[in-house]
């Protein structure tokens, strides 16, 4: 299988938005901003990555948009899109895309060459859903057993592969993230410092999220949550298995979208979150 990575790139304009479609000279199409994974490369890296080199436009990555599924010349292809908003940046014609053009949902629907491209468009344009998102939940790392750590629960720290979980969360810098929040114990800490070093910003240490906090008044974490999700920047927040499945399903999560269910919460996992409960996108990254 072919996997590759994109992203629809808007702008707001008079109240409305404008998203940016390429014209490739290659197959001499009008498609939306595209390409192949490199060898062991994430598929919102490569999203991220493709964009820039096509558009020359520097991307604020929002919520996930479908994914297409068609075949090349009898070979299976797959394209995870994001959500991207354009900050700035300006394009410069080459090989790969020789022509940029800025145009209403509807206009880039009727210009793009391929079906694909316009139901792609058609889920960006939806107004029922924010196209970006404002708290990045992740839980910590893998840390070493705690049957086998002799000290206290709370200094249990990250082991190597809860490390390396750690510096594969600079990923979370394509969604330009302002603050670096986490519960208090050591392995938390430990799986946003590489971020947060990234960003030059201080982790703010916030008891609310761990777990014996949580058990003792769950509803101040998910007053937390409820504050990042209003405001006006990105916030990631490190926190626990017991905690965070909770409090998703508080925001109206559940897993695999059952209710009652709840949803999954591994080492070293994101959720993407934006807007409110009732309007809420809800995007989960496994592992980046």
């Amino acid at each position: 299988m072919i996997a590759a990575a994109g992203g629809v790139v808007w702008r707001p304009a008079d109240g409305e938005i404008e998203i940016a479609v390429v014209h490739r000279p290659r197959y001499d199409d009008w498609s939306l901003p595209k390409g192949k994974l490199h060898p062991g490369e994430h598929p919102l890296e490569a999203a991220a990555r493709e964009v820039f080199e096509e558009t020359g436009l520097g991307v604020v990555v929002g919520r996930r948009g479908l994914t297409t599924r068609y075949a090349v010349d009898g070979v299976p292809k797959r394209v995870d899109y994001w959500l991207m908003r354009s900050t700035g940046g300006g394009f410069a014609p080459d090989d790969e895309a020789d022509e940029l053009r800025w145009l209403s949902p509807a206009d880039a629907a009727e210009l793009v060459t391929h079906q694909h491209d316009r139901e792609v468009i058609a889920d960006a344009a939806r107004v029922d859903l924010p196209r970006e998102v404002r708290l990045l939940l992740v839980r910590h790392g893998k840390a070493g057993s705690s049957d086998r750590w002799e000290g206290p629960d709370d200094r249990r720290p990250l082991t190597p592969a809860g490390e390396r979980q750690a510096h594969e969360l600079v990923r979370l810098l394509a969604f330009a993230p302002r603050a670096v929040l986490s519960a208090s114990p050591l392995r938390c800490l430990q799986t946003v410092t590489p971020l947060a070093q990234h960003l030059g910003v201080r982790i703010e240490e916030q008891a609310v999220w761990g777990e014996p906090e949580f058990g003792g008044d769950p509803q101040r974490a998910l007053e937390s949550a409820l504050r990042i999700l209003e405001g006006p920047d990105v916030t990631v927040v490190c926190s626990q298995g017991g905690t965070i499945p909770a409090v998703l399903q508080a925001l109206g999560v559940h897993g695999h979208g059952v209710p009652g269910l709840l949803p999954p919460a591994a080492k070293g996992s994101v959720w993407a979150l934006g807007g409110r409960p009732g309007a809420l996108v809800a995007d989960y990254y496994p592992s980046l």
